[in-house]
């Protein structure tokens, strides 16, 4: 799965320019999300100013607010373009680089359960997800470093908590907090996701392989074993979709909850009138950037369970090619 693209010498320059590219325009996608944070505190303010004292700022300043980030926009939509276009690419050298090394050896995993599926079908998604993972924990990890900072300073004034009172700093702490508890729940809550995944495609793959055989062949793929088979994945899919149920009754209502707390955080300092409209459009934007990246578990679980029973059944294949060329064991006959 990873030594077909990234070793091999046919493919290097995809695997390894391609990513350092798509991991800098990743960094520069957080630079962007930096500079549109401190638009939206001057904006704010702006608007402010205006609202409490009519004719202080006039229509052509609002509008160069309004046309600095459009300058900024497109910036951003030139660089998705392009990298969009690339990684578009740069999957599909991936999945060739698995689809030819697995059919080099296709005459020792052609009996595997599903085997056309596994190299027509999972290669590309195995790309595509480790793909969208990898450049979202990338895209987590810079956010949560290069907006940590911003949310520490832009916080110094809020130190007065509900029901708790003084806590310097008490955001950072709140954000962190709040993503370990709804990370661990969801994680605990989605622990059989996984392996229900994993079942169901072994139930699709067979069903699908008798579809095919009866297509050539009218002895195959008759009403009672088709519905034998159905059967199978109908199970299965009841099964998933009753755990999905309380995974996802979990999930939004973490989600629908967490995004309430920094209005409970900040409401002593906002009746205070310690900071202005602009500075809290600045710390609830940080904030959420802040808590967002560590929220990585939580928005990527369904596609890791995806992930995780791709990975299974590639390396099923694997394992199997590496089993074929393995010498049996020579048995030693001992004298008499």
């Amino acid at each position: 799965m990873f030594r077909s693209f990234f070793l091999d010498a046919r493919w290097r320059l995809w695997a390894w320019a391609g990513s350092l590219t798509i991991i800098v325009a990743t960094w520069c996608q957080v630079q962007i999300d930096l500079e549109i944070n401190d638009w939206f505190g001057a904006f704010y303010n702006a608007i402010q100013e205006a609202l409490a004292n009519p004719g202080s700022v006039t229509e052509a300043e609002l509008l160069m607010h309004l046309l600095t980030f459009a300058k900024i926009s497109a910036v951003y939509v030139a660089m998705m373009v392009l990298l969009e276009f690339l990684i578009r690419h740069y999957i599909f050298r991936w999945r060739t680089a698995m689809h030819d090394y697995y059919m080099q050896h296709w005459s020792r995993v052609n009996h595997i359960e599903g085997a056309s599926q596994r190299i027509q079908e999972d290669t590309m998604r195995f790309a595509q997800i480790v793909e969208r993972l990898g450049v979202s924990l990338l895209r987590s990890v810079m956010t949560f470093l290069m907006f940590q900072p911003l949310l520490w300073e832009l916080s110094k004034k809020i130190n007065q908590v509900p029901f708790i009172g003084h806590v310097d700093h008490v955001l950072i702490y709140t954000a962190i907090l709040t993503s370990v508890i709804g990370t661990a729940l969801l994680a605990l809550v989605g622990i059989k996701l996984p392996g229900l995944e994993f079942n169901n495609q072994k139930a699709e793959a067979a069903l699908r392989k008798e579809l095919v055989l009866g297509e050539d062949d009218n002895g195959r793929a008759d009403p009672e074993s088709m519905k034998e088979l159905f059967l199978r994945v109908r199970k299965n899919y009841v099964a998933m979709y009753r755990h999905y149920l309380y995974f996802d009754i979990t999930k939004w209502s973490y989600l629908q909850l967490s995004s309430i707390i920094p209005y409970v955080v900040l409401a002593p300092t906002l009746v205070s009138g310690a900071i202005t409209l602009g500075v809290m459009q600045q710390i609830l934007r940080a904030f959420k950037r802040v808590e967002g990246s560590l929220h990585y578990l939580i928005n990527s679980w369904s596609t890791i369970v995806e992930l995780m029973s791709v990975y299974k059944r590639l390396n099923s294949f694997e394992m199997e090619i590496k089993r074929s060329y393995t010498p049996a064991p020579e048995v030693e006959y001992s004298a008499g």
